[in-house]
């Protein structure tokens, strides 16, 4: 796994694969509807601090909490087709801040006054073969990402960023993991492209689901990159938050 923050990571990854994408065709999820998750209680709290996740992505909802931390839900509505860079590193950085902005805008005047408050927004591509892969926009493509992934590699591209809401101030960083697939049978890949839980993700394959293990060879990386909130990194990017207030 490689974490990096601030630079773009180029694709360094812990087993020393250097990979940089040369053409690159980009595939947009349709729109999927999207749940808004609001809170009309007080931001949560953790002892000295405030943190609101902006995602309603349940599987960042759940690393946070196991974390350890209280937080707030707040979705972030923005229209992510619109947004559109050629270097994945690029484009979940665009989509991150995008998001973090867009929340920003739905935020009640002084909620970061009384105590520091964090905003986490974070985003995350597969590319394979060179090609950014997003949520498939139909079966057929769900159908075409997977069937790329088999016997071949892909990388889970991930940024995250924490904005201090009463500094202004953000820090953001990637966490980039490897992925080793072994042969996909066309049987398991007509299975999985019928369970839209198992393709409406970054990607088109939920990879964190036991039925996806036999065909994962090796994970250069930990279970929560590939779910989209890389803990470590997380909690590196808070601490670097407080610690500039």
């Amino acid at each position: 796994m490689a974490s990096s923050s601030n630079n773009s990571p180029s694709f360094k990854v812990r087993i020393s694969v250097y990979y940089r994408p040369s053409t690159i065709s980009l595939s947009v999820c349709k729109d999927y509807p999207s749940v808004s998750i609001s809170s009309k209680s007080p931001l949560a709290s953790c002892d000295s601090f405030k943190i609101i996740l902006g995602s309603s992505s349940p599987a960042r909802r759940e690393i946070l909490s196991d974390m350890g931390y209280e937080f707030t839900v707040m979705s972030a509505d923005i229209d992510e087709k619109a947004i559109r860079r050629e270097k994945p590193e690029e484009l979940v950085k665009a989509l991150a801040e995008a998001k973090a902005d867009a929340v920003k805008l739905n935020l009640p005047d002084g909620c970061a006054r009384d105590q520091p408050t964090l905003l986490i927004t974070s985003d995350q591509v597969m590319v394979s073969r060179g090609v950014i892969r997003e949520r498939p926009r139909s079966t057929e493509e769900a159908r075409e990402f997977i069937k790329a992934y088999s016997g071949d590699r892909a990388f889970a591209v991930n940024y995250v960023l924490v904005t201090n809401l009463s500094t202004g101030g953000r820090k953001g960083g990637w966490d980039i993991p490897e992925i080793i697939f072994r042969h996909i049978t066309d049987a398991f890949i007509e299975q999985v492209v019928k369970e839209e839980d198992m393709t409406c993700v970054a990607g088109g394959f939920k990879l964190t689901h036991p039925s996806a293990s036999p065909f994962i060879k090796q994970l250069v990386g930990t279970a929560d990159t590939v779910r989209g909130l890389p803990r470590e990194l997380t909690q590196k990017l808070i601490t670097e938050s407080l610690e500039a207030q």
